[in-house]
């Protein structure tokens, strides 16, 4: 798979524990990929809801393309995912269930398209936090050492 990563979410990695990712695509306009081609995307703030079988992505800002002029998009506009519906209802069931969010991670091109990995995810506490950043500081310590 020939992929280029346009933008990733490294918040969603910090404020979330991700369970299970998924791979979906993603309806835009064509101002939109041009200014996703310039890198122009922010995923930070990011979240992505199911409403009557489809899935669609929110506050995922895409900056207005220069060059647009009237035919330029609203960069904050909600965006339709697409998703088999298979995926979606595994999804849903388990937000119902167990109390999931959807977040995106990353953004990125495969053969011409534009691809959103999303992923099922749950909020961590403070302290959880904590831990990670103690763990990421430990290993990067033992590397060290080795490498001496």
């Amino acid at each position: 798979m020939n992929k280029k990563i346009i933008t990733t979410n490294k918040k969603a990695y910090h404020d979330y524990t991700i369970f299970e990712k998924f791979i979906a695509g993603i309806v835009l306009t064509g101002t939109e990929i041009k200014s996703i081609r310039k890198g122009a995307v922010n995923l930070k703030d990011g979240f992505a809801k199911i409403e009557d079988g489809e899935i669609f992505l929110y506050s995922c800002h895409i900056s207005p393309y220069e060059q647009g002029n009237r035919y330029n998009h609203d960069p904050e506009r909600v965006r339709k995912l697409l998703l088999n519906k298979k995926e979606i209802l595994k999804m849903l069931g388990k937000i119902k269930k167990e109390g999931y969010t959807i977040v995106p991670l990353e953004m990125f091109f495969t053969n011409g398209f534009v691809k959103l990995e999303i992923g099922l995810a749950k909020g961590k506490k403070i302290y959880d936090k904590r831990e990670d950043i103690a763990k990421k500081t430990q290993k990067r310590d033992m590397d060290r050492a080795m490498k001496k």
